[in-house]
């Protein structure tokens, strides 16, 4: 996804918090705490996002949990950097991010941190399936028209 989809997909951070809430949730809101499903929403204008869980009397929002709990950084800016990080080609500098998404060095060293560790959750299981990429680095001097092999999509 390019920045400019993420823009216009998720213009404010309650759009952003609902997103976040289906993929999360999707129709069945459950505590983080508990993982009871006797939770019902704040009506609270200023804690926007907040539950409450009837069984453990906690209250908790979609972030609860995951790698922007806490967080005082806006969810746009998230799914920027997450978005920036994922379509680098190479390592993302905290320097260029932190130009990137106007916020301070250290915040976007945090950040990600937070995503790096996201992306190497052992308890996922990426890649299964038809995968397909885009673009491939292979080290080493091309020989003997190898690229042009490679690139033909002729099998035997």
């Amino acid at each position: 996804m390019n920045l400019i989809s993420i823009f216009s997909k998720y213009p404010t951070q309650e759009s952003c918090l609902e997103h976040l809430e289906t993929v999360r949730w999707g129709d069945n809101p459950t505590c983080p705490h508990c993982r009871s499903d006797k939770v019902a929403r704040k009506n609270e204008l200023d804690k926007v996002g907040r539950w409450n869980c009837h069984a453990c009397k906690s209250s908790f929002n979609v972030l609860s949990g995951t790698i922007m709990q806490k967080t005082k950084v806006p969810l746009q800016k998230w799914f920027l950097a997450i978005g920036l990080m994922a379509n680098a080609k190479k390592r993302l500098s905290s320097c260029q991010l932190a130009r990137d998404l106007d916020v301070r060095q250290q915040t976007v060293g945090y950040m990600q941190t937070r995503i790096r560790v996201a992306m190497v959750n052992r308890e996922r299981h990426l890649l299964q399936g038809i995968i397909e990429a885009d673009e491939t680095y292979l080290g080493g001097k091309p020989r003997n028209g190898l690229c042009r092999r490679l690139g033909s999509h002729q099998h035997d």
